[in-house]
């Protein structure tokens, strides 16, 4: 098949970051160079010159470039991530792919601290519950890092992190935005610090009448529209104690209702999805010479319930009624210590405890059904990891981290990981890196206690052993990343078919075998600046037919190749314009009992625009899909044709 690879230029977007509570403002119109701090790559603030871990950071500046568009938007134009259903009706589900690995297998974090859904099937977090209006930046860390972050980051992490308050004692940032499919949002946001007290107060306000979200090929056109009602609240406070000790609290409450259908081509008129999501996090830093202590505590419930009440009486069930609940605990301690000049230490403990509700009932032509009701009380699972890694930095230009941590579970296996990243700077400029690093995924409250977990067998958690190598060259305004990277799975969870109730069952079975090459340029002219990636993805599960091994491709709607293209264009002092493009090579979608089906490529077309009509209003036009590209990202769904989202920003 003729392959769809464009090479062009785009947004060179800064990727400054520090530690969590010290990012200044200033800093969001820096350019992306070695010497830019960070904090995900080793959990205290460093230079991206010192790590060799491949890191991206999307800063303030990048957000408000990107104002209307949603997190997994934005995160699926960077090089190696695929968010699928990013481009369908907003509440749809969003499945976070990074560098091919299934979903469940990339940690997301907020503001360093893991989230979880506990009620369901792989554990993903679900980014519908997370505003872009009341996010400060985003970290992207690739390659396996469950030695620092625990479990799920066989892939990487993503860490959002939120707003905090401003340098005045209040600033106000207001958002009002209209578009397509009878869409409006609003968001209001309020920071400041006063005195050592530092807050952030937010709210966003999301409301579509959407579109059908399951492809209408009866010819009728008359499929329902799934529509989505958001509400996403935040609010932080850090209160300066003295020199040495500060505290920190913040809250994070989100609930939508949407709409969606009854499956690929197939209408619903009334089966809608209510989801909850109440997030306490608190915590303390304190500093002692040159050791820093940190402790944090989350607590984490979500609570999603499906409801098919529709007078369309499908052909199998006339009513349904799904409630899931999980719920989950985070507490950590750790602590940082500049040993010398050149060796940083970090040590650290954590304890991790989910539990679970789960309760579904539906009559159908068959009779009434009630599967087998999941109890807090039994389903949950307690894990505490204790894990420490070394830093070597800048001895004459090499650089080195070690680390490793020890995970024990109440349920199954303990998991040993380890982490090993050199790397070597020449001239300030060209940084030559190599990352070996091990991770694991624990089974799911939902795999091991469900009707569907294999009775007398103990599940184990998945294991990855990652490996990349990369160059990355910066100067000027010129910056290049090229890596090679493969990841190995064992004790991969898969789901085996069965003729007799309950038709199924997960277990321990095969390999999975990724690998694939990431290519990022950026060039800065002043008015224009261009950016592109580029990935080639190849992955295969390894499998026994009896005493036959077997292996296959098995990506499933994760494309072989992508490039997202980037041109920024300064058109006046106060009107700047984004033209981007993506491509999207074929995918397969699994089929029941058959072969594959082959997706085909398509391209899509967008652009932005901004115009500062006073230094306190700003406003944008986002222009998405505008040659109207008919297209899938899951086969029988829809994705969102020609549509604009147009808006006004105002500061004080």
């Amino acid at each position: 098949m003729k392959k769809r690879i464009f090479i062009a230029a785009a947004v060179l977007f800064s990727s400054q970051a520090i530690a969590q509570e010290q990012v200044q403002k200033k800093e969001a119109d820096s350019t992306k160079n070695l010497d830019e701090v960070v904090v995900t790559a080793t959990k205290f603030p460093i230079k991206q010159s010192l790590t060799g871990k491949v890191l991206t950071v999307i800063d303030q500046k990048m957000l408000e470039r990107n104002s209307g568009k949603s997190v997994p938007e934005i995160l699926n134009t960077q090089a190696g991530i695929i968010i699928n259903g990013s481009s369908n009706n907003p509440g749809t589900n969003q499945d976070v792919y990074m560098r091919g690995a299934a979903a469940g297998k990339t940690l997301i974090l907020l503001d360093g601290v893991p989230l979880y859904d506990a009620s369901g099937i792989s554990g993903a977090y679900d980014l519908n519950l997370i505003s872009a209006n009341q996010v400060e930046r985003i970290e992207i860390l690739k390659g396996s890092q469950s030695t620092l972050y625990g479990s799920d980051a066989i892939a990487g992490v993503i860490n959002i992190i939120t707003k905090k308050g401003g340098t005045k004692k209040i600033n106000t940032n207001v958002n009002l935005a209209a578009g397509s499919y009878n869409t409006y949002k609003g968001a209001i946001d309020l920071n400041g610090t006063i005195k050592n007290t530092n807050y952030n107060v937010g709210f966003t306000k999301l409301y579509s009448k959407g579109f059908s979200s399951a492809e209408d090929i009866t010819g009728t056109n008359d499929f329902d529209k799934d529509g989505i009602d958001e509400n996403v609240f935040s609010a932080s406070v850090i209160q300066k104690i003295n020199n040495n000790l500060s505290l920190k609290a913040n809250t994070h409450i989100s609930n939508y209702k949407t709409d969606t259908d009854n499956g690929p081509f197939t209408d619903d008129a009334d089966f809608t999805i209510k989801n909850k999501n109440s997030i306490i996090n608190a915590g303390a830093n304190y500093t002692i010479g040159k050791t820093v202590l940190h402790l944090n505590y989350s607590y984490n419930k979500i609570n999603r319930r499906y409801l098919d009440d529709s007078a369309s009486r499908g052909s199998f069930a006339y009513y349904s009624f799904g409630n899931y609940t999980g719920t989950s605990h985070f507490a950590e301690l750790y602590s940082n210590v500049a040993v010398t000049k050149h060796i940083d230490v970090l040590a650290g403990a954590d304890y991790r405890r989910q539990s679970s509700n789960q309760s579904y009932f539906s009559l159908s032509a068959f009779g009434p059904y009630t599967s087998p009701t999941l109890d807090a009380d039994s389903v949950k699972v307690n894990q505490f990891g204790a894990y420490a890694s070394v830093v070597l930095k800048d001895v004459k230009g090499f650089n080195a981290e070690l680390g490793g941590r020890y995970n024990s579970f109440n349920k199954y296996g303990n998991v040993f990981t380890f982490s090993f990243n050199p790397s070597f700077v020449i001239k300030n400029s060209i940084k030559i890196f190599g990352n070996i690093s091990s991770g694991f995924k624990t089974p799911s409250l939902y795999q091991v206690y469900s009707e569907y977990n294999n009775t007398g067998v103990e599940l184990k958690p998945e294991k990855s052993l990652s490996i990349e190598g990369g160059i990355q060259y910066n100067k000027d305004k010129v910056n290049l990343r090229a890596v090679y990277f493969s990841r190995d799975i064992t004790d991969n969870i898969v789901f085996i078919n069965t003729f007799t109730p309950p038709y199924g069952y997960y277990t321990n079975a095969d390999k999975q075998k990724d690998k694939g090459f990431e290519f990022e340029a950026s060039v800065d002219f002043g008015k224009v600046v261009l950016y592109a990636n580029y990935v080639n993805l190849d992955g295969k599960i390894e499998t026994k037919t009896g005493a036959k091994d077997t292996s296959f491709f098995n990506l499933y709607r994760r494309p072989r190749q992508t490039v997202n293209l980037n041109v920024g264009i300064s058109l006046t002092k106060n009107w700047n314009m984004n033209i981007a493009l993506q491509s999207i090579g074929k995918r397969y979608e699994a089929v029941y009992l058959s072969a594959p089906d082959v997706m085909p490529a398509y391209y899509i077309w967008n652009m932005y625009s901004t115009y500062n009509i006073t230094k306190n209003i700003k406003v944008y036009a986002d222009f998405k899909n505008i040659t109207d590209e008919k297209y899938a990202e899951v086969k029988g769904y829809n994705s969102r044709r020609f549509n604009v989202m147009a808006g006004v920003n105002f500061y004080f």
